[in-house]
């Protein structure tokens, strides 16, 4: 299994810069413990969650298949979720979020496949298998929920992003990979918590995707559903939180009508939710995030649309009103006394589309020193350049292969030798090419004749900004390399024999040869491994109703242990409240 990625049609679908996020699942590198605490948290959630969650979760759970007993496998999740129309993919913690998003965007859940620390058991700020395989898969399975999921990539992936979103996104991924290690230097623990903090304090106006983000994680992450007087839980940070899947129905959090307001709320992935958002059904979800869809550049266009573009330094496309589209890197653009942008300027390789596909002839190759262009109306001409037939352009003066002279009505002129025009498929023009040719506005030239042949883009307008290429294809996005990898543990002699442990009472709850009785298990525990608690549990699971005498000496300890270790007195009581009342799983 280490060798492969589990495949489904849809993940066979995905383009290639979304494939390079994804890694083997790596199942045999699942520790022992590891299955432990997944089975601990599973079965407290399943106790838990009944009274709280949507009712759609403990269904999920049922219909996606996943086992409380054990981990899931990648494999078996793809199988089942093909059902449904989703696919999952593993993943190395946590990803860029337009990256994330789009992934929904094409049903896949992403799921980093490390699963949290015992000593992180109640809640880890690193995504992990828990929170996805058991916070968001069943959820899934409801189709309202499904479709807000994939809406919601769908446009969040095309939300612009800030320099800052990129500087918090490295931050909050290496204080996540930090948190989840073991034998870290505090310090570097402290030093990556005030880099995050820090970014947090900066007051700055919030991008498109740091809104967009809030939205998520007030409902994908850390949604109510129902009322304010009784809501039910169905986000996935809930779901896969023990600690605070309890703490948020207390009266400690408060609740509030889920709204488009909710973008405004900024959140520490590191502390407990002070307040959480309740939406009265799942299609609410989706009017909200059309009403804020409504209000981004992808929809709005324009000199504010432009400017996010250029304010965030990274690949971003304008459309124009013909359907031209433009990718690169913006750096520039001049407006007109009513902020209509009249000239946009990229750097660096620039592509030209049409309707998501590149033109030929327009790729990064041809355009790999940037594209600038005026757009807008001609001074003094009543009809607008792309509505003009063969026809209008002779009568107008637009002969090929003659030389033109022309004024927008923003005052830039255009002078050189109309070499061709470019249609679309309405029969609207989309591009006129020059050569010799010079543009000027004011007392500035825009384009020389020395600089090359010059493609005027045509369009009255931009109607659409959004973040990344118009067309995959036309750039190299197979490059991402994050500046922090994931901490692989490396595991003390000490740690590797409490591993053989677990494993044996695993074998022996599974009707399997165990190297060690139970009872010799819990003598080395006692000698060996005195802080340990949840294996001790697992063994009061299987011995508390047949041998009153064991019983009494692993209880016990582990009502010493609880004196010695208050911070996981309510962890061993939660486990034993479970197994006391013969709860049955399947």
């Amino acid at each position: 299994m280490s060798q492969t990625i589990t495949s489904n049609p849809l993940i066979d679908r995905l383009p290639a810069h979304l494939k390079q996020f994804i890694k083997p699942q790596n199942y045999e590198e699942y520790t022992p413990i590891n299955q432990a605490v997944w089975r601990y948290v599973m079965r407290k959630n399943v106790t838990s969650l009944s009274k709280v969650a949507h009712k759609s979760y403990l269904k999920g759970l049922e219909k996606t298949g996943i086992s409380v007993d054990d981990i899931p496998s990648m494999y078996g999740m793809n199988r089942i979720l093909k059902e449904i129309g989703w696919a999952a993919v593993a993943v190395d913690g946590f990803i860029p979020p337009n990256a994330f998003m789009e992934f929904q965007a094409y049903n896949i859940l992403v799921i980093a496949s490390d699963i949290r620390q015992l000593e992180n058991i109640e809640y880890t700020p690193a995504p992990d298998i828990i929170h996805e395989a058991a916070g968001h898969a069943p959820i899934i399975a409801n189709p309202d929920y499904a479709e807000y999921l994939r809406r919601f990539g769908k446009i969040g992936c095309k939300a612009i992003s800030s320099k800052k979103d990129y500087e918090m996104y490295e931050a909050v991924r290496k204080l996540s990979i930090l948190k989840e290690a073991s034998n870290i230097d505090q310090n570097d623990i402290d030093n990556a918590e005030k880099k995050v903090e820090a970014l947090q304090n900066q007051k700055s106006t919030p991008s498109e995707m740091a809104l967009i983000r809030n939205l998520h994680w007030w409902t994908v992450e850390y949604g109510l559903i129902g009322t304010t007087e009784d809501p039910k839980i169905y986000g996935a940070g809930l779901l896969s939180s023990i600690g605070e899947s309890e703490w948020c129905m207390t009266d400690n959090v408060k609740k509030i009508s889920y709204s488009p307001e909710a973008a405004f709320q900024d959140f520490d992935i590191t502390k407990p939710q002070p307040q959480l958002f309740v939406t009265p059904d799942f299609a609410y979800l989706c009017q909200v995030l059309e009403e804020f869809a409504d209000t981004m550049a992808l929809r709005k266009g324009g000199h504010r649309g432009l400017a996010k573009l250029i304010e965030s330094e990274n690949l971003g496309t304008i459309e124009l009103s013909t359907g031209l589209q433009v990718s690169g890197i913006f750096n520039r653009m001049i407006k007109n006394e009513d902020n209509e942008v009249i000239y946009f300027e990229t750097k660096g390789p620039t592509a030209i589309s049409f309707r998501e596909k590149e033109l030929i002839g327009h790729g990064v190759d041809t355009h790999s020193n940037g594209f600038r262009s005026p757009i807008g109306k001609l001074k003094g001409i009543n009809l607008a350049i792309e509505n003009m037939s063969p026809r209008d352009l002779k009568a107008y003066n637009f002969y090929d292969g003659e030389y033109i002279e022309f004024e927008f009505e923003s005052g830039i002129t255009v002078a050189g030798n109309n070499i061709t025009g470019m249609r679309n498929v309405q029969g609207e023009l989309i591009l006129i090419q020059f050569s010799e040719c010079t543009i000027k506005y004011k007392d500035e030239f825009l384009f020389k004749p020395e600089w090359g042949t010059f493609d005027l883009a045509v369009g009255k307008e931009i109607v659409s900004a959004f973040s990344g290429p118009a067309d995959d294809n036309s750039f190299d996005l197979v490059t991402h390399v994050s500046t922090t990898t994931t901490v692989k543990q490396e595991h003390s002699s000490e740690k590797n024999e409490l591993h053989e442990l677990y494993a044996s009472v695993r074998n022996i709850r599974n009707g399997e040869n165990s190297k060690f009785s139970l009872e010799a298990i819990f003598e080395i525990i006692e000698k060996d491994h005195q802080n340990d608690w949840l294996l001790s549990l697992e063994i009061y699971e299987l011995v508390h109703d047949r041998d009153p005498k064991f019983t009494s000496q692993i209880l016990k300890y582990l009502n010493e242990l609880k004196l010695k270790r208050t911070e996981i007195k309510h962890l061993i009581d939660s486990g034993l409240e479970i197994i006391d009342k013969d709860l049955t799983i399947a």
